[in-house]
């Protein structure tokens, strides 16, 4: 790939990602949407999260180093899953997730 082909590219790339964020913003903006689709607009970055942690977790030779390091973020994940129902919160989630993973290896 040349330069002159790696910037068109780049730039290309750059213009889609702008479009698609800032587009819909314009377009939506003072607009009411339905209920139902506000509703399954907020299951959007739950199911995001959800893709990008069970990709981590979940993988097909998790065990083949042993029961307890593939045990260990599976129990670290139950923690965060209390924590969120609980509290709602982002931020005390995250940092639940990050302690109970690190005591959970020093075990």
């Amino acid at each position: 790939m040349s330069w002159e082909e790696f910037w068109i590219t780049l730039i290309v790339c750059g213009l889609t990602m702008l479009a698609c964020r800032v587009l819909p913003l314009f377009l939506l903006k003072g607009k009411d949407l339905p209920e139902n689709l506000n509703r399954a607009l907020g299951f959007i970055p739950p199911a995001a999260f959800a893709a990008l942690v069970a990709n981590d977790l979940l993988a097909p030779d998790m065990f083949a180093g042993g029961f307890w390091p593939a045990a260990a973020p599976l129990a670290a994940t139950i923690c965060v899953v209390v924590v969120a129902l609980k509290t709602r919160s982002l931020l005390w989630s995250a940092v639940t997730g990050v302690a109970a993973y690190a005591l959970l290896l020093l075990i």
